[in-house]
């Protein structure tokens, strides 16, 4: 039986670092903190997943059950990393390096209320230092139509390089209950 779906038509644009930013970067806030979440549960990745990516259309990992979910997290080359402001969480971002020495940043943003507070950049560049750090070869990153539109030009800004766009059709499950923007809709 066939599973109902948004076909959407994305525009997804790969970006990639090279060497560490070289320039002044900003900083968190003395109130925030980024900790590093060494053995991430299912539940809690999910409220993290969910909750940032709620208005970007992040569905992928929503098509996940727990025992696949399971298994991405217990790779020893995924990392997990929460911004906490005042004890509660504000973000989060996954590291992957499953492809040394190429480290991709898979997954980052902010939850909705921290979205426009200032963080962004300060945590995005802690993502960058954390890859570094953990002595990657070139730190990879994509963003898309569907993600806030700061995104591209803030990971640019960081001193990322974009190296292509393409346009995917992502059939997105009716059941996951997204709401859908109506500049993605296929025509």
């Amino acid at each position: 039986m066939a599973v109902a779906a948004h076909h959407l038509r994305v525009h997804v644009t790969f970006l990639r670092m090279d060497t560490p930013p070289a320039t002044p970067v900003p900083v968190l806030p003395p109130e925030a903190e980024v900790v590093r979440v060494p053995r991430c549960t299912v539940p809690f990745y999910r409220y993290l997943y969910n909750t940032v990516g709620e208005d970007y259309l992040w569905w992928l990992r929503r098509t996940l059950n727990d025992s696949q979910l399971t298994a991405i997290l217990a790779q020893s080359g995924i990392s997990i990393h929460v911004l906490m402001l005042k004890g509660e969480p504000a973000g989060f971002y996954e590291l992957d390096r499953m492809g040394s020495p190429i480290t991709n940043l898979s997954y980052f943003g902010l939850m909705p209320w921290a979205v426009g507070r200032g963080l962004g950049m300060a945590f995005l560049h802690h993502a960058i230092a954390q890859a570094w750090g953990d002595g990657c070869g070139a730190l990879t990153v994509n963003t898309c139509t569907a993600d806030h539109p700061r995104a591209l030009p803030n990971y640019i800004r960081a001193g990322f390089r974009k190296l292509r766009t393409v346009a995917e059709d992502w059939p997105v499950p009716v059941s996951l209950g997204l709401r859908v923007p109506a500049h993605l809709m296929a025509g």
